[in-house]
């Protein structure tokens, strides 16, 4: 980078010697080229880094959802074991849903053991997460 405003510093310093409005032009491009540089600094720093991540909330029965793309995990997944079972629950689901859960959350509409990691599969391809099997 730095071989480059020097290349256009000595570029734009010939034109100074051309004319006396060429040193007020090199200023004001460093000053432009720096303020450019500083602003996508500044914006790569503070874009979202979520990838379409959809904020936590908590469901009407306690438990916390995240609406997800495929492949993100979410947050109160963690890492590791607990993890690998929200992986398994996506990526086996048709499985899980011949599996009972035992834990009580019937009463909660839970039909199956898939319920407990996946809320659900929406039409835009994103997955609805709960934290109920993480609890």
């Amino acid at each position: 980078m730095l071989k480059i405003v020097r290349l256009v510093s000595a570029v734009v310093g010939r034109r100074a010697s051309d004319d006396q409005g060429g040193l007020m032009n090199r200023r004001t491009f460093l000053y432009a080229a720096g303020g450019a540089t500083a602003a996508g600094i500044a914006v790569w720093q503070l874009w979202p880094s979520s990838g379409g991540a959809g904020p936590v909330t908590t469901d009407a029965i306690g438990d916390q959802v995240q609406t997800l793309p495929r492949g993100q995990w979410p947050e109160f997944a963690g890492t590791g074991k607990i993890q690998g079972l929200y992986r398994h629950a996506l990526e086996h689901g048709d499985e899980l849903q011949y599996i009972p859960c035992f834990c009580g959350c019937g009463r909660f509409g839970h039909k199956n053991n898939q319920d407990c990691y996946i809320k659900s599969f929406n039409r835009d391809g994103t997955v609805t997460f709960t934290s109920h099997g993480a609890t």
